[in-house]
């Protein structure tokens, strides 16, 4: 997760929004909290294991200073019914990715151990709606980039038994059976056109096992190759869409429609530079000094012999992001309008990337506390009740559900023959 904070170009910034719009954060009214409070809201990617794991963090802490935008009373403030918690493995723990994975998971189930009172472990649509009805935070798992099983089926077979719902093949690095956004255009990478055919065979398999295939950090060609080979219903778990912030991470208006024809849903991620094009240009204007400077943080803590921490990289991204004003509120919401307009509304949901952007997040989102802010904007642009529990999670159930059924097919064909 450090690594992750600076590695997709971070911290910088944005202008106002149009002339006569409000930029503000709307104020949460009572019809708007009563439909957010009683609907599952569903978020597809936190990374907030990074700080279990290095940090020791405790979910149930309750220190109103803490930064970190994922706690227990943040979740409850917020109606947070399920959160995908991310098994993101930095690319140089190589030699060691699924060791690393097996740590993250193992914190995340220690929190569910420590505070049974408020959140639960979760697998299954069963599970979150069962958590919803007991008001406690559902916990799953996904993992954050294909590397993490070692180009090993077993393994990823292990960590669907161990409760991996998702996993996105690939981060920001190219693997060896699927292509990156990250890297495509780096002529020093060895790029396969897509996926392998092997890299057919781990969608195939996600499939069989009922684990949702990813495909926030791919590159377009991945995307494509993707969408084509499986069978249930895919998801982008944190991402936006290109037209309104051209970002190679971001989805084309054919991505989106190909999302549609597959059923499946693209989350949308807050993270300002995928949401807004202003500050994605800010961050790419100061990208070079910006990564220097991090570069000789990190180089100085090598050469004292110490560890750079969760909260070292955070205070440093911290300082870089206060440097210019954050996007208007008014921006985050114009990505869920874009994807529900190009894609459809049954095709767009929330997946914030939470603790994994700290400091570069649009105005009025600060934690999961505001999540309700969200439902306030939709009911303001005219969206239908109905509408809005489906962004707020409901379509994120919807695949869950139709990648359990194709799981449940698959495997009792499999065993008639």
């Amino acid at each position: 997760m450090p690594a992750k904070l600076f590695l997709v170009g971070t911290f910088l910034v944005s202008t106002l929004s149009a002339a006569g719009q409000s930029s503000a954060p709307p104020q949460v009214s009572a019809r708007a909290l009563a439909i957010h409070n009683s609907s599952i809201v569903v978020d597809t990617h936190a990374d907030t294991p990074q700080r279990f794991l290095d940090e020791n963090f405790d979910i149930g802490n309750s220190d109103r200073k803490d930064v970190g935008h994922v706690t227990l009373a943040k979740a409850r403030a917020g109606n947070l019914g399920a959160e995908f918690f991310s098994i993101w493995v930095e690319p140089s723990f190589k030699g060691q990715f699924a060791h690393r994975a097996l740590d993250l998971i193992d914190s995340v189930y220690q929190q569910a151990d420590r505070h049974p009172d408020r959140m639960m472990m979760a697998f299954s649509v069963a599970d979150i709606e069962r958590a919803h009805q007991q008001k406690k935070l559902a916990a799953l798992m996904g993992i954050e980039g294909g590397h993490a099983i070692e180009n090993d089926l077993h393994l990823l077979d292990n960590f669907y038994r161990l409760g991996v719902r998702y996993m996105t093949l690939t981060w920001s690095n190219t693997n060896e059976w699927a292509d990156s956004s990250g890297d495509v255009t780096d002529p020093k990478i060895e790029h396969h056109n897509g996926l392998t055919d092997f890299g057919k065979q781990v969608v195939l398999e996600m499939n069989r096992l009922g684990m949702m295939v990813d495909i926030s950090h791919v590159s377009d060609k991945t995307f494509y190759d993707a969408v084509v080979v499986s069978r249930a219903p895919a998801i982008a778990s944190h991402s936006c869409a290109r037209a309104l912030s051209d970002h190679p991470r971001n989805m084309t208006d054919d991505m989106l429609r190909a999302v549609t024809k597959n059923n499946g849903v693209v989350m949308v991620n807050f993270y300002s530079a995928f949401v807004d094009e202003n500050y994605r240009k800010a961050a790419d204007a100061q990208k070079k000094d910006r990564d220097a400077a991090v570069d000789a943080f990190v180089a100085e803590r090598k050469a004292q012999g110490k560890p750079v921490s969760y909260a070292e990289y955070d205070q440093v991204q911290r300082a870089w992001a206060a440097k210019i004003p954050r996007p208007p509120f008014k921006s985050l919401i114009d990505q869920f309008d874009h994807i529900a307009k190009v894609a459809g509304v049954d095709h767009v949901g929330l997946g914030s990337d939470f603790d994994g952007v700290s400091g570069a997040t649009p105005e009025g989102i600060d934690s999961a506390a505001d999540l309700a802010k969200i439902t306030q904007a939709l009911l303001d642009r005219g969206y239908s009740v109905a509408d809005i529990r489906k962004i707020l999670g409901g379509n994120l159930l919807r695949v869950f559900r139709d990648v359990e059924k194709v799981s449940h097919q698959m495997q009792t064909s499999a065993n008639t023959k």
